[in-house]
């Protein structure tokens, strides 16, 4: 590397967030050691080395720019040269409305991607406690997962006690093993997605007697038993295991991910009563996740009890559920607006560490970091886009629109983001609002793009 070259900006985590963080970096001209574990240290639920690997879904959720929240988000940062979305782009599997990938091209990609580009370096080691006073500028991007030595030193260094709560993960399908005398492909309202012809998802439809049982037996299904450290740690409502949900009461599941609206059973011509749905995982199109089925099932149980699912009863599958602890920052209180800790700026903190929940939006904090931190080495000074855009409102929430009270992760939804000017008149007209929101947001966003171009001019 040239003498002329800014010092080095060190990124702890190669997740969505971390990775982002590192291209955002290295693409503004700053050099960047990324400081990744595992190959050292294995986490609890992933199961390579490569960067970014997806643990749990494969799907980054709705693609549609107009009218979804996380469509927009995927928008926004595409128009920031975002790393995470162009190789999802690049790896898309039919899934519907949403943006699916192929987990693997999708990882291999983004490791690729970084390990050949000539400012970044990638370390392969733990960072245990808080990183060294010398690295003066760092982005913390361990996500949910983070190593104990370090998520210690950071409780020391705030008095802060880490919020936690557990993700579950979904099983894994082989396609050769599905019966499609019974299960049949069809997306909801036969929606076509970014890489789909409305008829994306593998569908298994019970009637209710079935569905009942089924219900009745994730109830009585042996569950992996809690840690006493884990005991009082509370679900994240977006990722509730299924059985969980089905504890609520047994229509729940029906008003949920087995709702069976936008399909008809091509056997009877009827709308089922309740139904499975199974999400392409790979880009061969030999494996199929179930869409919303994580679980604490042990996994015996799980083999069992999902057999129950007319079409699945010879099931073999290449993933069993399972769960892991999350852990994130209470960043109203302990995060400014740069996304740096308010007791050692040295640290920023990105990815789902903050306080975000998903994929999108956990690369979407690591995006802002990155661009911050460069500015930063520059000598120039980038705040958060304004709250009108989708990573603006993120931001927004995570370091003061949420209180430090009550703070729990979120998804990205257009109910973090201000009024319309003319906010009662688009009420009243609900269609038009979401466009009216994603119009004004894309707008905002190019002019802060251009004020960052001009001050690193």
């Amino acid at each position: 590397m040239g003498s002329n070259l800014p010092p080095t900006v060190h990124v702890i985590g190669g997740g969505l967030a971390g990775s982002e963080a590192a291209w955002q970096l290295a693409q503004a001209g700053v050099p960047v050691a990324l400081h990744e574990m595992r190959a050292v240290r294995q986490t609890e639920a992933h199961k390579t080395d490569r960067l970014a690997e997806l643990v749990c879904s494969n799907s980054f959720r709705s693609d549609d720019a107009e009218n979804n929240a996380v469509g927009l988000l995927h928008e926004e940062m595409r128009r920031c040269g975002s790393l995470i979305l162009a190789a999802a782009d690049a790896h898309k599997l039919p899934a519907g409305g949403a943006l699916a990938v192929d987990r693997d091209g999708f990882a291999e990609t983004i490791t690729s991607r970084l390990a050949d580009h000539p400012l970044v370096t990638i370390g392969r080691e733990e960072v245990a406690g808080l990183p060294p006073p010398e690295w003066d500028q760092v982005i913390v991007a361990t996500g949910p997962l983070t190593s104990p030595a370090l998520a210690d030193a950071i409780h020391g260094l705030t008095g802060e006690n880490a919020l936690a709560f557990f993700d579950a993960i979904a099983p894994i399908v082989h396609r050769e093993s599905i019966d499609f005398e019974r299960a049949w492909f069809q997306s909801r309202y036969d929606k076509a997605g970014p890489a789909g012809d409305g008829a994306d998802y593998i569908n298994c439809s019970l009637d209710k007697a079935p569905y009942l049982a089924f219900v009745e037996a994730l109830l009585a299904g042996e569950k992996t038993e809690f840690k006493a450290w884990e005991s009082s740690t509370p679900y994240f409502e977006g990722c509730l295991p299924i059985e969980v949900m089905a504890a609520r009461g047994p229509n729940t599941l029906r008003f949920g991910p087995m709702k069976p609206v936008g399909l008809v059973e091509p056997h009877t011509g009827r709308r089922p009563y309740a139904v499975v749905q199974l999400r392409q995982d790979n880009a061969l199109g030999t494996l199929f996740n179930m869409v919303g089925f994580q679980t604490k099932l042990r996994h015996g149980e799980q083999v069992r009890i999902f057999r129950m699912i007319p079409g699945l009863e010879r099931a073999e599958f290449a993933r069993l559920g399972g769960l892991h602890r999350n852990t994130f920052l209470n960043s109203p209180r302990l995060l400014d607006r740069r996304l740096r800790l308010k007791v050692l700026p040295r640290l920023r903190f990105a990815g789902q560490i903050t306080g975000v929940e998903g994929y999108v939006e956990s690369a979407a904090i690591g995006l802002l970091a990155g661009r911050m931190a460069a500015a930063d080495r520059l000598g120039q000074r980038l705040e958060a886009p304004p709250a009108t855009t989708a990573m603006g409102a993120l931001v927004n929430h995570i370091t003061g629109g949420a209180s430090a009270q009550t703070f729990q992760p979120m998804n990205i939804n257009f109910g973090l983001f201000p009024p319309l000017a003319d906010e009662e008149r688009y009420r009243r007209g609900r269609l038009a609002r979401k466009p009216a929101l994603s119009a004004r947001a894309l707008n905002d966003l190019a002019v802060w793009l251009d004020g960052a171009r001009q001050a690193a001019a």
